[in-house]
């Protein structure tokens, strides 16, 4: 369950939704004190999108209209949080409620000092390791220009603020890339496929049919549709813990993520793993990037009778795995 700063801050009357509509960005599952009847919820990672939309909420991947408050909890990265500051403010207008909550591992005291400007009567409490701060839209609107820079990466590819790798292309990937398997054809999987960096790669392969990108953040799908002009290519934003695409791919391209906040947690990735041996056809190959430190080898020995380390490099490692056991199939010593 997310912290709830929120319905106690309700509860002791720091402030109070005003009538209308109320836009709540990217608010965890399970987030207290947002009116069902009259919230939008805008989230962009699918498993929060799905919680929500369970729930009973309105929720899209995108805002949509003007609105009388908004809700805006911290993301890690600065220039993501900046951007839905930003949307918060022009889809609210003068007088908008504006409450703002989040971690202090996540950051939420370099957007204090972002939002301060704009609004004048920002006010705060502090609790649980983080800080909900309330605030007003001034009349005029200030002007936003420079808050938000440019989502792309310096190599022209368009990113996504709320994605990974939003600035750069990721050194595990370019590392990836350049360690393909030779023979690499078919249908493929680009699983985690972030903003397209990899599947593009891959479909420079005369002998690829196919790529499916699947993706959980919206916005890096958005902006790996902008990357790639291929008709071999399909869009697929879901969940990788539900996946079941109703075949089995050729090929499986994978940098797995290994946290959803400021802790590593391998588990992530393992699921990855099991997910991938279970969707590759038996004379598959997975081509996984993983940070060196990662305990993913008894993992991939769980799921893979063949699993080869090719090259080690700049902190991480690239693992060719074949071969994929059926789950529940007995290893041989």
């Amino acid at each position: 369950m997310p912290v709830q700063r929120l319905s106690l801050a309700l509860d002791r009357a720091y402030f109070d939704w005003p009538e209308g509509r109320i836009l709540a960005l990217r608010p965890p599952a399970g987030t207290d004190g947002l009116p069902p009847d009259r919230t939008q919820v805008v989230h962009g990672f699918r498993p929060e999108f799905t919680a929500w939309d369970r729930a009973g909420y309105e929720v899209q991947p995108g805002a949509e209209g003007a609105f009388a408050a908004a809700y805006l909890w911290v993301p890690r990265a600065k220039d993501h949080a900046k951007a839905l500051l930003a949307e918060a403010i022009t889809r609210t207008g003068p007088g908008g409620l504006i409450v703002i909550d989040g971690q202090k591992t996540d950051g939420i005291d370099s957007l204090i000092k972002a939002a301060k400007p704009l609004l004048p009567d920002l006010d705060s409490d502090a609790k649980a390791h983080g800080k909900i701060l309330w605030g007003h839209v001034p009349d005029p609107v200030p002007a936003l220009d420079g808050l938000v820079p440019s989502p792309t990466a310096p190599e022209g590819w368009e990113t996504a603020l709320s994605g990974f790798s939003a600035g750069a292309v990721d050194a595990g990937s370019a590392l990836l890339a350049d360690h393909l398997p030779a023979g690499i054809r078919g249908d493929l999987l680009d699983f985690g496929a972030g903003w397209g960096y990899l599947a593009k790669t891959a479909l420079q392969r005369p002998e690829v049919t196919g790529v499916d990108l699947v993706e959980a953040e919206y916005d890096a799908l958005e902006a790996a549709r902008r990357n790639i002009d291929d008709p071999r290519a399909r869009f697929l934003w879901e969940d990788a813990a539900v996946f079941a695409p109703g075949k089995r791919y050729d090929a499986i391209l994978c940098n797995p993520p290994f946290h959803t906040s400021r802790k590593a947690d391998p588990a992530l990735g393992q699921m990855f793993l099991r997910t991938a041996a279970r969707l590759l056809k038996p004379g598959g190959v997975l081509a996984l990037v993983a940070n060196r430190h990662l305990p993913y080898e008894h993992t991939l020995a769980e799921c893979f009778a063949e699993a080869e380390t090719v090259t080690e490099a700049q902190g991480y490692k690239i693992v060719l795995a074949r071969k994929p056991r059926q789950p529940g199939a007995a290893r041989r010593s």
